[in-house]
């Protein structure tokens, strides 16, 4: 996981249109299995397609959904992704239904190898939103969350809007 933090800018590929519906397809793929697992409800809307490295968006929206289905509560899953253009950006948000996470953590959670939980309880290394916030960094955006503990958390991310809009999203008309 050290390996895939260094690799953001080591082995970081060009920009080019990137459509985020097949990259969240994929995500889907990539993570069917676990999917199933946990009878999840996985669902996006208005995903763009924007100027961006499509192998770190795929690796920054698997994260965040990895991370959704993994820090489920009780209940099956619901995780919905979303975007909506903000001036001169897209935002982007990952919704869940999960265990939430406390805010006195908004920072500390993006730090390399912080962990809120034990391994034994959810898996991991703790790089994965390290990563994230590498890759959002490097497409020129933050990101941050919104969370209620035991209701569940929205990362939101932004990316910088180098498509005009009519590239950028179907328009509904």
């Amino acid at each position: 996981d050290l390996l895939a933090y260094s690799r953001v800018e080591t082995r970081k590929g060009d920009f080019t249109t990137v459509d985020l519906a097949d990259v969240f397809a994929q995500v889907q793929s990539n993570l069917s299995v676990r999917i199933a697992e946990t009878n999840a409800t996985v669902i996006c809307e208005n995903l763009p397609s924007l100027n961006a490295d499509k192998g770190q968006m795929l690796q920054l929206l698997q994260n965040l959904v990895g991370n959704a289905l993994k820090f489920h509560g009780e209940e099956a899953p619901v995780v919905q992704v979303s975007a909506k253009p903000i001036p001169g950006a897209w935002q982007i948000s990952v919704r869940d239904n999960g265990i939430g996470i406390d805010p006195q953590y908004k920072e500390r959670v993006f730090d390399v190898f912080q962990r809120l939980h034990s391994r034994s309880k959810y898996p991991g290394t703790g790089i994965g939103l390290a990563i994230c916030k590498r890759v959002v960094e490097r497409h020129g955006g933050q990101i941050w969350f919104e969370s209620e503990p035991g209701k569940g958390t929205t990362f939101h991310f932004t990316v910088a809007n180098t498509l005009s809009q009519e590239q950028g999203a179907d328009d509904d008309e």
